[in-house]
C-alpha cells in the first residue's frame, strides 16, 4: 500500500473541500519510503559477459583480467508490487545511538494475493528506509511516531476505497441506487440494496507518484490562483496510485484508485491535520463513478430532497401561478 512521507508543507492551507481529516501528533517527514517485502521479490541474479579476447602482447592487461561487472538499475532492485527495496533490514544502521522497536503491524487492508493482509514496517524498517533514500538527517527520536502517523493515514485511505467499493463493486447501475439520495443516505441505500453478499476489496500493489501532480491538484492550483479566497490551497505533498482488486460477475478486476494528500488546517492546540482525496482514476468507468457520485449528492441537495421527503409536495404545480413554487 500506500506507505509515504513527504516534506512538510504549510499548515494554513485549506483543503479541497469534502474530504476526510486526519490528524496526528506530528508532521511526516521527507520522502517515500515504501517497505512491504512481499513472497514476489526480485530475484535479480548479475550474469558476468563473457570473457574478452586475449589482448596482443604489447598490451598491459592479462588475459585472465575480468571485465568489470554491469551494475544493477535501480529499478531493478525494486519490489514491482510496491516499488521499494525488498530487504528492509531489521538491524540497527552505523552510527545509531538510539535503538528503535524491530515489531511491526498488521494493517486492515487484504492483500490482492489473498495471503492475508499487508503489513507495516516497523520503526527499524522506516529508519533504515529513510536511510537508504538518503535523508540522512532524520531524527532518529522522531521515527516511532513518524510509523504511527504513516500507519494512521494509510488505514484512513483504505476505508475512503472501501466505501466506493461499497457503491460500485456491482455495477454503476447499483451505485447510482445507492447514491441517489446523496451522501447523508448512502448507508440507508446500502442496508436496502444488500443482497447478502459483501463487498471484498483487497489491495494488489501501490506505487508513490510524489512528483506527477494530477489533473484534479492541478486543476485546484489553477482556482486557488484565479479565486484565492474559495480555493487557496498549498499542491499536495504526495501522490499516490493503490491498483485494488474487484470482482466483477466472479473475475477479478483490477481498478486504480488515485490518492493526494494535503495538509489541513491546524487543531486549535496546533496539531496538524491531514486531508485525503481519494477517488477512482480517470478512467472510463472510473470517471462514469466520480460523475455519479458528485452529480447525485449535487441534486439531492439542490432539490431540497430531505425537506421534501419530510414534506411531499407535487414537482410541478399547474394550478399554481409559480410552477415550481
Amino acid at each position: 500500500m500506500g506507505w509515504f512521507w513527504a516534506d512538510p508543507v504549510p499548515v494554513a492551507a485549506q483543503p479541497p473541500a469534502g474530504h476526510p481529516q486526519f490528524k496526528a501528533g506530528m508532521a511526516p517527514p521527507p520522502g517515500c519510503p515504501m517497505h512491504q517485502e512481499s513472497a514476489n521479490k526480485l530475484a535479480v541474479k548479475d550474469t558476468p559477459p563473457p570473457a574478452a579476447p586475449a589482448p596482443p602482447s604489447s598490451c598491459p592487461m592479462r588475459s585472465d583480467d575480468k571485465a568489470p561487472e554491469q551494475s544493477k538499475s535501480i529499478m531493478s532492485q525494486l519490489n514491482p508490487l510496491n516499488y521499494m527495496f525488498p530487504d528492509l533490514s531489521q538491524k540497527r544502521a552505523p552510527n545509531q545511538k538510539f535503538a528503535l522497536p524491530t515489531t511491526r503491524e498488521e494493517s486492515t487492508i487484504p492483500k490482492g494475493s489473498g495471503d492475508g493482509t499487508w503489513e507495516y514496517p516497523s520503526p527499524q524498517q522506516m529508519y533504515n528506509a529513510l536511510l537508504r533514500k538518503g535523508y540522512t538527517d532524520t531524527d532518529v527520536t522522531a521515527v516511532e511516531s513518524m510509523v504511527s502517523v504513516h500507519n494512521f493515514l494509510n488505514e484512513g485511505a483504505w476505508d475512503e476505497i472501501v466505501g466506493w467499493e461499497k457503491r460500485f463493486a456491482k455495477g454503476l447501475y447499483n451505485g447510482w441506487k445507492v447514491c441517489r439520495r446523496g451522501e447523508g443516505h448512502v448507508q440507508e441505500e446500502l442496508d436496502r440494496t444488500w443482497d447478502g453478499v459483501e463487498v471484498e476489496p483487497s489491495l494488489i500493489r501501490f506505487q508513490g507518484r510524489p512528483k506527477e501532480m494530477t489533473p484534479r491538484a492541478a486543476m485546484l492550483q489553477v482556482l486557488s490562483w484565479i479565486y484565492p479566497s474559495q480555493f487557496e490551497t498549498e499542491p499536495p505533498f504526495d501522490r499516490h496510485d493503490w491498483y485494488v482488486s474487484r470482482e466483477v460477475n466472479g473475475q477479478r478486476k483490477e481498478i486504480r484508485y488515485v490518492i493526494d494528500y494535503y495538509s489541513g488546517e491546524p487543531e486549535a492546540d496546533g496539531e496538524p491535520t491531514f486531508v485525503l482525496d481519494v477517488r477512482p482514476a480517470a478512467t472510463p468507468q472510473g470517471s462514469a463513478e466520480r460523475i455519479i457520485r458528485w452529480s447525485t449528492d449535487v441534486w439531492w441537495k439542490a432539490i431540497g430532497g430531505d425537506k421534501r421527503e419530510q414534506d411531499p409536495q407535487p414537482f410541478f404545480r399547474f394550478n399554481n401561478p409559480k410552477p415550481f413554487g
